[in-house]
């Protein structure tokens, strides 16, 4: 039994869906105590228990402490069953998240998968579905597998009720990739999307973004959409590169928040992608760091490597005989993974 503390590093969420990503993938049991100790409301929350609850159904396992508020829990796997798969969260909570708890175990089944997520699918402080589909998928489906997603509703905070289908073919064996060379930005568009809200938003969200990065408004569109349950916007910054990488930089309108300082915020973003040398973004690099490790390997380069990831090593490297060595070179952080020595 894996013990594994919640309070360690960063402290959040990530802890328990890593945590649970590789108890299914290795078939290792773990104990997981002090769950998101700090976060304002420490535990699981709808979508923590969601993401256990659907790791328990992918993989058989037996678990206790599955309950909204709990801090401990016990985690053991059973075989993992590809097939056809709904898991509801109820609340705004990002099915995103949820995904990529349940992902690394289904691209490595005995069998395709087909999953169908509800709950939050633009969310603040976690990937929206476009970064899933853009930037995520793409390096994954290097590695072996064919994932393929579908949105099929918006789902914003507070109202959720957004929804997305998943298709996963899996391999036998992931290989090992290098991602360190990002090319010339060959593509740049930009999308302001408002939901039950005025395009005015999103207009001074497109204004905003064509003043700071002096891009032609060619490339920027407006979407005005009523397939969501409640209101909401977000403004999606978009770079691709002549490797074939693409990144993505989100801004999340929310109350008390003004369409240009939304739109500002993904510009921070992307300027420091673009300023840097880097193949991935920020939030890539942390994202990449366990299917890497189930490679057995791989090599990337980021624009930073922050606590959010440094913890996941940790977490990674407790259930995988793998390490991660850093280096910081000009413009970037070279990241390579391999077997421990």
């Amino acid at each position: 039994m894996i013990r594994i503390d919640g309070s360690s590093g960063e402290g959040g969420g990530q802890i328990l869906r890593s945590s649970l990503s590789l108890s299914l993938a290795t078939g290792k049991a773990f104990c997981i105590e002090n769950i998101r100790a700090k976060r304002e409301r420490p535990g699981l929350l709808r979508q923590h228990l969601t993401a256990v609850l659907a790791a328990s159904e992918i993989g058989a396992a037996e678990v206790d402490g599955a309950t909204l508020g709990s801090k401990t829990l016990t985690f053991v796997p059973g075989t993992v069953r590809p097939g056809k798969h709904r898991f509801v969260i109820g609340t705004a909570g990002s099915s995103t998240l949820v995904f990529q708890a349940i992902l690394p175990a289904l691209m490595m089944a005995s069998g395709p998968s087909h999953i169908t997520i509800e709950g939050g699918t633009h969310n603040q402080a976690a990937p929206p579905f476009d970064f899933l589909e853009k930037c995520f998928l793409p390096v994954i489906n290097k590695l072996g597998p064919k994932v393929s997603v579908n949105l099929a509703r918006y789902g914003f905070y507070p109202a959720g009720g957004g929804c997305f289908t998943a298709t996963v073919e899996p391999c036998d064996r992931l290989s090992a990739i290098e991602l360190t060379e990002r090319g010339e930005i060959t593509r740049r568009s930009v999308l302001a999307v408002v939901a039950n809200l005025s395009p005015t938003i999103a207009r001074r969200e497109i204004d905003t973004v064509s003043h700071l990065l002096n891009w032609d408004r060619e490339c920027m569109q407006l979407v005005e959409t009523r397939n969501s349950v409640g209101p909401g916007n977000v403004v999606l910054i978009e770079v691709g590169t002549s490797t074939g990488m693409t990144e993505l930089f989100c801004g999340f309108g929310r109350l008390g928040a003004s369409a240009e300082s939304v739109a500002t915020e993904a510009v921070k973003e992307a300027r420091a992608y673009i300023a840097s040398e880097a193949a991935v973004g920020e939030h890539l690099a942390d994202q990449l760091l366990l299917p890497f490790a189930l490679a057995g390997g791989g090599v990337f380069t980021a624009s930073k490597l922050n606590r959010h990831a440094r913890t996941n090593m940790n977490v990674v490297s407790t259930f995988l005989p793998v390490r991660f060595e850093t280096r910081e070179e000009s413009g970037y952080t070279k990241v390579e993974v391999g077997p421990a020595t």
